[in-house]
């Protein structure tokens, strides 16, 4: 939950700032709080008028959000 929690302020600075790309190749552990935080940035993506592209993301962080039927959010 601390790492989600250290990874939130990067990915918000990033969308306010324009990007609507995030990577998660570099992803080592996660868990519910990770989904949380895909939550919080697509919508402050969708508040900023884009949508929220994700990429690189672990098979284990796909069957997290498939558990809580959130796997929309990795489409894109």
């Amino acid at each position: 939950m601390q790492d989600a929690a250290l990874g939130l302020q990067p990915g918000l600075e990033a969308i306010r700032s324009g990007s609507a790309d995030i990577d998660l190749s570099r992803l080592e552990r996660f868990d519910s709080a990770a989904v949380a935080a895909l939550l919080v940035w697509r919508r402050a993506a969708q508040s900023a008028g884009f949508s929220l592209r994700i990429g690189g993301v672990p098979s284990g962080l796909r069957s997290l959000a498939d558990v809580y039927g959130v796997s929309e959010l990795l489409r894109g």
